[in-house]
C-alpha cells in the first residue's frame, strides 16, 4: 500500500469505499491511517467527503443516487478546498519516515548465517570417533581362522564302507554280478557291475549339493535342478539300504520283480541327470560371456 508518491484525496476515498464495503461499515481515522499509510489530515478529508456523499457501506448503490444532490447542495468552494490542500502538504513530510522502518530488519539473516556457520564448525569433528571405531572394529574381526575340513573324511570314510557294502549286495541280489568287460580281447579283465550303482547314485548325489549349496551357480534354473535331483537322489540312496537290509534280514535270495526293475533303471537315469545339470551348468556360463 505504500508509495514513492502522496496518493491524492479522490483516489484515497475510492479506495477507503472498496475497503468499507468489504468490511461492512466505515473504517476509523486510525484505521484509515493503519491500512493506507497517510496522515491525520487526508484520513480526515476522507471521512468528511464520504459523509457528505452520505455513504452506506452496506447498501453502495444508494450512496450513488444520493451523490448528484449532495454535489449539487456544495455550492461554496472556500470550505472543501483548503480541507484538500492543506492535508496535502502535511502528507509530504509525514510519509518520509516510512522507506526507513522497511530497512529495519535487514541485519537479521547475517545473525542466522554466523549461527549456521558456527553450528558446522562445532558439527564438524564429531566423524572422527565413528571411523576410529570401524578400524577397532575391522582389527578385532581380521584374524578369523578357517573350519577344518579333515573330520568330514572321518565320515566320509564310515558311509563310504556302509553304502559301498548296501549298494554292492542289493546289485547282486538284482542281477548285478561278474561281467568280462573285453570279452575275446582280455578274458581275464572282469569286474562286478554291481560297483556302478554305488558310484553313480552317490556320487551324483555329492555333484548335485555342490552345485545347489555353492555360491558360484549363477542359474536358478540349473541351481533348482540340482537342489530337488540332490534332496531325490539322497532318498533314494536310503532306500536302497533299507531293501537290501530288509530282504538280507528276511533270508531272500532274489529280489522282487519290482525291485530289480527299478534298481536296474538306475545307472541310466543317473546319466541323463548328470548330463541334464551339466548342460544347464554351461548355458549359464554361455549366457553370461554374452
Amino acid at each position: 500500500m505504500t508509495s514513492a508518491y502522496p496518493i491524492n484525496v479522490d483516489d484515497l476515498t475510492e479506495r477507503v469505499k472498496a475497503f468499507a464495503i468489504e468490511q461492512g461499515e466505515i473504517p476509523s481515522r486510525n484505521r484509515i491511517k493503519t491500512e493506507f499509510k497517510v496522515g491525520a489530515p487526508k484520513a480526515n478529508a476522507v471521512l468528511a467527503t464520504l459523509e457528505e456523499a452520505g455513504f452506506d457501506p452496506t447498501n453502495p448503490d444508494a450512496a450513488d443516487t444520493v451523490a448528484p444532490v449532495v454535489r449539487l447542495h456544495s455550492v461554496p468552494a472556500t470550505e472543501p478546498t483548503p480541507v484538500v490542500s492543506e492535508p496535502a502538504r502535511v502528507e509530504e513530510t509525514s510519509t518520509e519516515p516510512e522507506p526507513v522502518a522497511v530497512d529495519e530488519p535487514v541485519p537479521a539473516p547475517v545473525v542466522e548465517a554466523a549461527s549456521v556457520v558456527e553450528v558446522s564448525a562445532v558439527a564438524d569433528p564429531v566423524p572422527a570417533p565413528v571411523e576410529q571405531r570401524e578400524t577397532v572394529d575391522a582389527v578385532a574381526t581380521a584374524p578369523a581362522k578357517p573350519v577344518r575340513s579333515w573330520p568330514l573324511l572321518l565320515l566320509a570314510a564310515g558311509a563310504f564302507v556302509a553304502i559301498w557294502g548296501g549298494w554292492v549286495g542289493l546289485g547282486e541280489l538284482t542281477g548285478f554280478g561278474p561281467i568280462r568287460l573285453l570279452p575275446g580281447i582280455a578274458d581275464s579283465f572282469v569286474i562286478n557291475s554291481a560297483i556302478t550303482l554305488p558310484i553313480g547314485v552317490e556320487a551324483y548325489a555329492a555333484y548335485a549339493l555342490r552345485v545347489w549349496l555353492s555360491g558360484r551357480t549363477r542359474s536358478n534354473k540349473a541351481r533348482r535342478f540340482a537342489r530337488w535331483s540332490a534332496i531325490g537322489s539322497l532318498i533314494l540312496g536310503a532306500a536302497g539300504q533299507v531293501a537290501y537290509h530288509l530282504m538280507v534280514a528276511a533270508g531272500v535270495t532274489t529280489a522282487p520283480w519290482w525291485i530289480t526293475t527299478f534298481v536296474s533303471c538306475l545307472p541310466v537315469v543317473v546319466l541323463g541327470c548328470g548330463a541334464a545339470l551339466t548342460h544347464l551348468l554351461n548355458d549359464d556360463d554361455t549366457e553370461a560371456q554374452r
